[in-house]
C-alpha cells in the first residue's frame, strides 16, 4: 500500500553533522493519523484510504461530518485527506499511522499551501528588474512596461506576466531527506523548507522503492 501521513509545520532550525557541517531543517509534528475510511474498487470504484488529522469539538461539526464519523467509529477531526492507494494490503477504520512508517533517511515528497501575499506587483511576483531610477524615468520604477503590441494583435496574450494575486498555491516539495525521527513526540526534522507558514497542514508521502 502507497503509504503516506499528514502533519503540521512546526517551524525551521538547524542542525549540524558530525563534521560540524550545518543543515536547515524543517520540524513537523506528524501524525498520528486516524484511519477513518478505506475505499476499494468494488465499491467506490477506486482504492483509497481517508486519514484524520488533529481532534475536533463535536460542537464545532456539521451533521454530515458528525454522522461520517459516527458510521466509521473514529473520533472527529479537524482534517480529513485522502490518498490513492495501490490495491496492496490496506488498513481499517480506525487503525492510528503513525511517524513509524517513516525512517531517517528515505526521502518525502510534502505538500502544502504556500503563504498568501495578497495583491503584488511583477517586481515581488515575477522579481522583474523594474525601470531605471534616473535618466527621466519618473513614476514607473516598478511597472511592468509594454505588455504587448498595438493594432496586431490587439489583446494581450494568455498568461502575460502582470500585477496579480500571489500565493496560496497548493505547492509539492520533491525528494526532501527525513533527517531525524522522535516517536515519543511525533517529530520529524526534514532537510531544507516546506510550504505554508507555522501551523500548516501539510501532506507526506515517502518515495516508494
Amino acid at each position: 500500500m502507497k503509504k503516506a501521513i499528514l502533519g503540521k509545520k512546526i517551524g525551521m532550525t538547524q542542525m549540524f553533522r558530525a563534521d560540524g557541517t550545518m543543515i536547515p531543517v524543517t520540524v513537523i509534528e506528524a501524525g498520528p493519523c486516524p484511519v477513518i475510511q478505506v475505499k476499494t474498487r468494488d465499491k467506490e470504484g477506486y482504492d483509497a484510504v481517508q486519514l484524520g488529522f488533529l481532534p475536533k469539538r463535536d460542537n464545532l461539526l456539521k451533521k454530515p461530518e458528525y454522522y461520517h464519523f459516527l458510521k466509521y467509529g473514529v473520533n472527529p477531526v479537524r482534517f480529513v485527506r485522502e490518498f490513492r492507494t495501490n490495491g496492496g494490503p490496506t488498513l481499517k477504520s480506525g487503525d492510528m499511522v503513525t511517524v513509524a512508517i517513516l525512517t531517517a533517511g528515505v526521502k518525502v515528497d510534502i505538500t502544502g499551501t504556500s503563504r498568501g501575499h495578497g495583491f503584488q506587483g511583477v517586481v515581488k511576483r515575477f522579481h522583474f528588474r523594474g525601470s531605471p531610477a534616473s535618466h527621466g524615468a519618473e513614476a514607473c520604477h516598478r511597472r511592468c512596461g509594454s505588455i504587448g503590441n498595438n493594432t496586431d494583435p490587439s489583446r494581450i496574450w494568455p498568461g502575460k506576466k502582470m500585477p496579480g494575486h500571489m500565493g496560496c498555491d497548493r505547492v509539492t516539495i520533491r525528494n526532501l531527506d527525513v533527517i531525524t525521527i522522535d516517536p515519543e513526540k511525533n517529530l520529524i526534522c526534514v532537510r531544507g523548507a516546506v510550504p505554508g507558514s507555522r501551523g500548516a497542514l501539510l501532506e507526506i508521502t515517502p518515495k516508494q522503492g
